[in-house]
């Protein structure tokens, strides 16, 4: 029998102004661990992406991210207390509860890739 044990699934994320995008994340709260070649990977706990210098409008718009999160209202307001929605000029919304049974939020990076933050309703 074969060890099928997967270790990690990153997405690549797209970037329109790749320097921008950068500043973007770190602001939102993750960790930029390296960054070569036109590809910087980011990460916050055990989760994590690579942002890359590449940009395709069609791919970038509907693209969707989802990060579930502990405390929802925490993430939400790291968001507005770093400003981030008037900086980047980007959708963001509110906290709202789901019919799927999660509280979320949304914000839109500066490419117009979607991020929708969520916490499992107990």
């Amino acid at each position: 029998m074969t060890n099928l044990t997967a270790i990690e699934i990153k997405a690549f994320i797209p970037a329109a102004d790749f320097e921008l995008s950068k500043q973007f994340y770190q602001d939102v709260g993750f960790t930029m661990a390296s960054d070569e070649s036109g590809i910087a990977y980011f990460h916050h706990g055990d989760c994590s992406f690579l942002l890359q210098d590449f940009y395709e409008p069609v791919h970038a718009q509907n693209f969707v991210i989802h990060m579930l999160v502990e405390d929802i209202y925490s993430w939400h307001q790291q968001i507005v207390d770093a400003g981030i929605a008037e900086k980047y000029d980007v959708p963001f919304s509110i906290v709202e509860k789901q019919p799927w049974g999660m509280l979320d939020f949304v914000l839109k990076d500066p490419s117009g890739v979607l991020w929708r933050f969520g916490q499992n309703m107990k």
